[in-house]
């Protein structure tokens, strides 16, 4: 229900300042033409061309690429993002320092028994605590460490597919989003050559506006690929070096029952 309620509230807060966004462009469009052309005339004649700020730019290039599909495109980004951010926060909360949790465990042991040491794998958040919970809790049911080492490896599964939770979904964005760019592409292609038919001329003038709109919409959809690629990339590898760490300390952990057993 956190996790859920985690997703919601960012996807919430970057769809927010999407709209934020929109709606800033739109009242800064408003002055009428003659109000914008005096301050533009000065500037060409004094300064020369005025700069165009990056973010006004990339809402042009937004608006000329053709609200329906730049929309579907931004859609992914926004989502994806989301995702993204939901499963970086989750990896974070669930690193462990393994080390200590090991030493506090081995003191546990000798001091209080397999109860004491399930209480600090109970308090220590994280999946290497909880693999290490329920393999106590075998323990002190009086299994064998076979059995306690099958119960490990099954739990450190589980553990490692719930780190992996939402990286589809994740991967289907970054496939969408350049499909969608390429679909806008093959679709201002038609409203160019529906244009040349209608004009019944191939002037330049008569090609742009189609070919215009194709090339925004690749382009902003290989730009939300490339940009949730990365951040795919280093969720991937915040899982396997989660997941090694994992695996080294269920490694520990059984050394440490083994010399509990004998010691008992």
């Amino acid at each position: 229900m956190k996790k859920i309620f985690m997703f919601l509230a960012v996807m919430g807060v970057m769809a927010f300042s999407a709209q934020n966004a929109v709606a800033q462009d739109e009242q800064a469009a408003e002055p009428t033409a003659t109000e914008a052309a005096a301050p533009a005339a000065e500037a060409e004649t004094l300064d020369g061309p005025e700069e165009v700020p990056m973010h006004q730019a990339l809402k042009t290039k937004f608006i000329e690429g053709g609200a329906g599909f730049m929309a579907l495109v931004i859609a992914c980004l926004i989502l994806g993002l989301a995702l993204c951010i939901e499963r970086i926060l989750y990896l974070g909360f669930s690193k462990t320092n393994t080390k200590k949790l090991l030493v506090k465990i081995e003191d546990a042991l000798k001091n209080g028994g397999v109860a004491a040491a399930t209480d600090v794998c109970r308090n220590t958040r994280g999946p290497v605590a909880s693999i290490f919970t329920q393999a106590l809790l075998r323990l002190a049911d009086g299994q064998s460490l076979e059995e306690v080492e099958k119960s490990v490896v099954s739990y450190g599964g589980v553990e490692a597919s719930k780190m992996e939770q939402n990286l589809s979904w994740i991967s289907l964005f970054i496939a969408i989003a350049p499909s969608l760019g390429f679909l806008g592409t093959v679709i201002g292609m038609i409203q160019a050559f529906d244009a040349i038919m209608v004009a019944g001329d191939m002037s330049p003038a008569v090609v742009a506006g189609g070919m215009k709109v194709a090339l925004i919409t690749t382009v902003g959809g290989l730009i939300v690929a490339v940009i949730l690629q990365i951040f795919y990339n280093y969720i991937l590898s915040q899982v396997e070096a989660l997941t090694i760490d994992m695996e080294d300390a269920s490694i520990s952990l059984m050394d440490i029952l083994v010399k509990y057993q004998e010691n008992k």
